[in-house]
C-alpha cells in the first residue's frame, strides 16, 4: 500500500533539487561530563546530506554514530552537550537554521522534531511507550504537527500500520508495545517516525531485529517513499551489504570522527583509510576458499578515557608509521571532490616520509 498524500505532505517542486544540501554536520563535538572525566563521543565529525539521498554511516560500536545522530536532533541525555560545531539545516520554507544553537526544549527544535526530521531508534522496547497503545503513539506525532481532528489522525494511523506491513492494523493499533514482537515494534516505530512525512528520516540500525525477508521489505519501503516524497535518509548501519544497496554516500566513523567519506563506489572499490580497507577485508566473499580465515581487524575501540595520542586508530593499524601516526593528528584531505580521508599517507606535509611504505600519494 502507498501512501495517501494530502496537500500537506507534498515537498515545494523547487525545494526538491537532487542537488541541494539538505543538512550540513561541520565539525560537530558533543562531549559527557562525567564524574570520571570528559568522554568525547563525537570529537569533530562533518557530514553532508542532499536532499532526496541516502547518507550511511558506519563503523563499530562505540564509535559515536548514534551519538551524532542524536546530537542532529539534540536529544543527547545528560550529562551530554554539544561543545562546538554547526548543524545546517534546510527547512521546508527554504530558510536555514543552526540547530546546534536552539534551545533543546525549545518550542523551535520540537517543531523540527517528527515534523522536518525524525528518527527511527535502534531499540523499539525502549523507545517506545509500555503504558500508550501504539495508535496513541503515531496519533500523538500527527495531531502535534498536521492540522488535523483526531478521526482523520487514527485513519492516517491506520494507514501508516499497513504501511510498513503490520496485519490488521485497526486491530493492532489499539495494542501496546509488549503484546508486540521485537520485529512488529520496530515496525511500529517506523510508522510513528513516518507518520508526519519527514524531509530527514534518521535511521539508527533499523533493521537490526528483523528477519532478512522483513529486512529487505522495510529498505525497500524507506526507498519508495524517498522516491515518492523526496525524502533525504540518515541511515546507521554495521552491515556494509545493506550500505552497498542502499547508499549514496558514505561516511566512516572511528572514535567519534569521520575518517573517511566519499560516494559509495570510491568508498567500496577505492577506499583510502586502513580502518576502511579493514572493515571491508572483514567481508565474508563467495569466492573464498576453503578453510581459508577471515580477515579479524585486530584490537578494539579503546576506552574513551584512554584515548590514543596522534592518529586514533595508529594502535591497529597495518599500515602505522612510527614516530609520525602516533604523534600527529591528521587533517581531513580531499583525494578528489566527493572524496576526503584522514589519514598521514595521504600528505607529505605532515607525514615526514622516513619510511618507504608511508610513500603513498592519492591519485
Amino acid at each position: 500500500m502507498q501512501p495517501t498524500h494530502t496537500s500537506l505532505d507534498h515537498f515545494d517542486a523547487a525545494t526538491t533539487s537532487g542537488n541541494e544540501t539538505l543538512l550540513e554536520v561541520k565539525d560537530v563535538k558533543t562531549h559527557f561530563f562525567t564524574d570520571e572525566g570528559i568522554v568525547k563521543a563525537v570529537d569533530g565529525v562533518n557530514l553532508s546530506l542532499k536532499r532526496g539521498q541516502t547518507l550511511c554511516v558506519v563503523g563499530e560500536s562505540g564509535c559515536g554514530k548514534s551519538v551524532t545522530a542524536r546530537s542532529i536532533l539534540r536529544i543527547v541525555p545528560a550529562p551530554g552537550q554539544i561543545v562546538a560545531g554547526e548543524v545546517i539545516f534546510r527547512q521546508r520554507n527554504g530558510e536555514t537554521i543552526d540547530l546546534a544553537q536552539m534551545n533543546p526544549k525549545g518550542r523551535a527544535i520540537r517543531k523540527i522534531r517528527g515534523r522536518e526530521i525524525s528518527m527511527i531508534f535502534q531499540e523499539p522496547m525502549s523507545s517506545l511507550s509500555p503504558v500508550h497503545t501504539i495508535g496513541s503513539q503515531i496519533m500523538e506525532a500527527i495531531l502535534l504537527h498536521l492540522p488535523v481532528s483526531r478521526q482523520e489522525a487514527r485513519k492516517r494511523a491506520i494507514s501508516m500500520l499497513e504501511l510498513v506491513g503490520i496485519p490488521r492494523a485497526s486491530e493492532q493499533l489499539d495494542s501496546y508495545s509488549f503484546e508486540l514482537s521485537g520485529g512488529m515494534r520496530q515496525r511500529a516505530m517506523i510508522a510513528i517516525a513516518l507518520a508526519c512525512e519527514p524531509q530527514l528520516l534518521i535511521a539508527d540500525e533499523p533493521t537490526t531485529a528483523l528477519d532478512v525477508t522483513t529486512q529487505a521489505n522495510i529498505l525497500d519501503l524507506i526507498r519508495d517513499l524517498q522516491a515518492d516524497s523526496g525524502m533525504s535518509v540518515l541511515f546507521i548501519t554495521h552491515d556494509l551489504g545493506v550500505v552497498a544497496e542502499i547508499a549514496d554516500e558514505v561516511v566512516v566513523m572511528y572514535l567519534g570522527r569521520d575518517v573517511e567519506s566519499g560516494e559509495v563506489d570510491s568508498i567500496f572499490h577505492d577506499p583510502k583509510h586502513p580502518y576502511t580497507r579493514a572493515l571491508l577485508q572483514s567481508i565474508p566473499r563467495y569466492d573464498s576458499r576453503d578453510r581459508e580465515r577471515l580477515y579479524s581487524l585486530k584490537g578494539t575501540v579503546p576506552h574513551p578515557f584512554d584515548r590514543p595520542s596522534g592518529c586514533p586508530f595508529h594502535p591497529r593499524c597495518d599500515d602505522f608509521i612510527a614516530e609520525q601516526c602516533n604523534k600527529i593528528d591528521p587533517k581531513r584531505y580531499d583525494i578528489s571532490r566527493e572524496h576526503s580521508v584522514r589519514c598521514l599517507l595521504y600528505s607529505a606535509e605532515d607525514a615526514l616520509l622516513t619510511s618507504p611504505r608511508s610513500i603513498r600519494v592519492a591519485p
